[in-house]
């Protein structure tokens, strides 16, 4: 049952952080910026 709860918060933060950096990419003016925020996010360790 713990099992289950952990599962269901890991899952359910793993989705707000990706809704969080998909706003941070929508914010961008152009294609520019938004390649250079995919690049930042990318080279910190992050999947896009």
């Amino acid at each position: 049952m713990f099992a289950i709860i952990i599962e269901k918060l890991s899952a359910w933060f793993e989705i707000a952080e990706q809704r969080r950096r998909e706003e941070y990419l929508a914010q961008s003016s152009d294609i520019v910026q938004l390649e250079q925020r995919i690049r930042s996010l990318e080279s910190n360790g992050y999947n896009v």
